[in-house]
């Protein structure tokens, strides 16, 4: 068995992070989970989602994305707020990369299982695992929380485009926490070199392998219309949450000991739709 809490990896530009890791030889599967904007690893109800999925038979792993803006001493919320504001990206897809690969190799090498890697997003992260998975041969599967359906659309237009490449940097208050959160214009300069990677409809309309959209229709972060788009786009049917808001229900901090009731439905409807995909003997 692999149990492990907040192990070190070396991430996009060589920049520490953490990932959690809990996989037994009796798993029919591993799930890579990717937290969302402004997110981390241990946000809200995140660890008892993991609970949930181990306690049925399915690894799990998680991750902080090497910029997320936290550190390995203080990866709850944003201790480096410059590490935040030189994100990008392609920075966070080579992150998923690097985690895929050594899932691959703890369960392969170190445990010896021959079972599948599902990655799961949750809101833009549920863009990045569409990215990624679908080019990636090591991905058997894909599960999008929430997630966005577009990048480009999310980044500001004329003046405000302008005002930011002469500064230099753009400023987004985190609501929660009242932290003005930098974003470096390198963050649109590299998007700009890698858009055609960063294509999550040209990602959908390539994703030859099992993958479900799952959304709240009073999402008013990320609209379910978004939802509608990438199930369209992959030709497959979005799984709607009743009433489900961006995050199911979970909030930072949570204090409570069981998940929301909205993210008891989704990872229920998960591991159903998981049960459908592991062929037994």
């Amino acid at each position: 068995m692999i149990d492990f809490k907040n192990k070190k990896f070396k991430g996009s530009a060589d920049r520490l992070s953490l990932f959690d890791c809990q996989i037994s030889e009796g798993n029919e599967a591993v799930v890579i989970f990717v937290h969302g904007y402004k997110g981390y690893k241990d946000w809200g109800a995140w660890n008892l989602m993991q609970e949930y999925f181990v306690s049925k038979n399915i690894g799990f792993v998680k991750f902080n994305m090497s910029h997320n803006g936290g550190t390995v001493d203080e990866p709850i919320d944003f201790s480096d707020l410059d590490a935040f504001g030189q994100n990008r990206y392609s920075w966070e897809l080579n992150d998923l990369s690097i985690i895929i690969e050594e899932t691959y190799r703890l369960i392969h090498k170190e445990l010896e299982l021959d079972i599948p890697i599902l990655l799961m997003g949750h809101s833009r992260g549920g863009g990045i695992v569409i990215l990624e998975g679908a080019k990636n041969e090591r991905v058997d599967g894909i599960i999008s929380l929430a997630g966005i359906s577009d990048i480009e659309s999310r980044f500001p237009t004329g003046d405000e485009l302008d005002f930011w490449k002469n500064e230099g940097v753009r400023i987004v208050l985190n609501g929660r926490t009242n932290q003005e959160m930098p974003h470096y214009y390198s963050f649109y300069e590299d998007f700009i070199e890698n858009k055609a990677d960063l294509n999550i409809e040209n990602a959908c309309s390539a994703i030859r392998k099992p993958f479900v959209q799952i959304h709240g229709d009073m999402d008013l972060a990320v609209s379910i219309s978004e939802g509608l788009n990438i199930s369209r786009w992959t030709e497959t049917r979005i799984k709607i949450i009743k009433g489900g808001e961006h995050t199911f229900g979970s909030v930072q901090p949570w204090a409570q000991t069981q998940l929301p009731e909205e993210l008891v439905e989704v990872c229920d409807f998960v591991n159903n739709w998981i049960s459908e995909l592991i062929v037994r003997p």
